[in-house]
């Protein structure tokens, strides 16, 4: 039995915790509100990279973004959560995640990084109400009457043009020859650049080698092309894993001149798989450089390296698409939850870009490519693998 005094003390003990409790709220009260992004694409299979770097370059911001307290959008503040799906380079797969993203209440996701998989998505992402960041190219997914769709990335149609004029004029190339993987993607991004290559007076020596996915002995597929001695090789749509083994194949048939790509690349694994062979090996690049990236890019490379061992430049450019999701919200809160505000707010949207050095800002572009603004602002920076590394050959942009 407690005595009086023992009472007393109790109940006050019992107003203090409230008192304490009151003042810094329960655990609930204390605990921000969530806000799922979520990620459908490949993490998996020859085209892993693409979708990995995507996946690690929205984890490496969330934590860090939560570390300094969440964001705010409106009058909450939300602790970022990353939901991921992959997807396996299967179209099918594709529209489980993006039913999955629907089921979770998540309007806005990243991904896919292929054409089929972005254009499997698109209906479930119009009736569920989802805003997403294909990295995919098909015009179709950005002009009217699609409007859910926003390009990630600097499309093959825009750097392919880039590329191959800067060869033309300071590489003396005048022939070129095409060889893609024989799936949607790749024959689209051939079919875009021989028409590039044709309007810019160059001679198109191969247009319609192809090669299946899974091959690994490219010798049958190049013996034909390198014979023809073209000044330029173009690996239309390779994906990372196969990027290598035709470098290797080409060089080791004699292959002397320039080879491209306008898909982005990993350098370790064309160092591990075409060693010196790869050197002077052109692909799009991420959207940074260490002469323009800032300290917050700097900072945002140091921690994803930490974070997971090895850095992919094209994190570079991956790493914006959470960024936009993010700061259209600020200028809009009403938009967390409904789509039709963001897509209000992305005519006039203009944000301070943390990853450039001076003035740059996020803003969406795409009026000449798609008629609409339905692509992210990126600085277009192509690259030249040397010694293990890329280098930066030029940077460019688009409108």
């Amino acid at each position: 039995m407690y005595g009086r005094s023992g009472l007393l003390r109790m109940a006050a003990l019992g107003a203090i915790a409230a008192l304490v409790a009151g003042a810094f709220g329960g655990p609930a009260a204390a605990e921000n509100p969530t806000l799922k992004i979520g990620f459908v694409g490949v993490t998996s299979g020859p085209a892993a990279a693409w979708g990995t770097s995507n996946v690690r370059s929205m984890q490496t911001r969330a934590a860090w973004l939560n570390e300094k307290g969440g964001v705010t959008i409106g009058d909450k503040t939300y602790k970022i959560e990353i939901v991921t799906f992959d997807d396996q380079k299967d179209p099918k797969r594709a529209i489980a995640g993006m039913e999955k993203m629907a089921q979770e209440g998540i309007h806005y996701v990243v991904g896919p990084n292929v054409d089929d998989g972005a254009a499997a998505v698109r209906p479930v992402a119009e009736k569920a109400g989802i805003i997403y960041f294909p990295y995919a190219f098909p015009k179709t997914l950005y002009t009217k009457p699609a409007s859910n769709a926003i390009l990630g990335m600097v499309a093959s149609y825009q750097s392919g043009p880039a590329i191959y004029k800067y060869l033309r004029d300071h590489k003396g190339v005048k022939t070129i020859a095409f060889v893609a993987g024989n799936e949607s993607d790749p024959l689209s991004q051939r079919d875009s650049g021989v028409a590039a290559a044709k309007a810019l007076g160059m001679k198109v020596l191969a247009d319609k080698d192809t090669y299946e996915t899974d091959t690994r002995d490219f010798t049958p597929v190049l013996t034909p092309i390198v014979k023809l001695k073209p000044d330029l090789l173009v690996l239309s749509g390779v994906a990372p894993a196969n990027a290598p083994l035709l470098i290797r194949s080409a060089r080791e048939l004699g292959y002397k001149g320039l080879i491209s790509t306008e898909t982005a690349q990993d350098a370790q694994v064309l160092k591990e798989g075409a060693g010196d062979l790869a050197d002077g090996f052109i692909s799009v690049g991420g959207a940074s450089t260490p002469e323009i990236r800032s300290a917050t890019m700097d900072e945002f490379i140091a921690r994803y390296t930490k974070m997971f061992g090895e850095y992919n430049d094209e994190s570079n450019t991956k790493v914006y698409a959470l960024e936009y999701i993010l700061d259209t919200l600020k200028a809009n809160p009403a938009a967390i939850d409904n789509v039709e505000e963001f897509k209000k707010t992305i005519d006039t949207f203009s944000a301070p870009n943390p990853f450039v050095k001076g003035n740059s800002t996020l803003h969406y572009v795409g009026m000449t490519s798609f008629g609409q603004k339905r692509q992210v602002a990126v600085p277009m920076v192509v690259n030249e693998y040397r010694g293990g590394k890329f280098v930066t050959l030029f940077v460019g942009s688009v409108d």
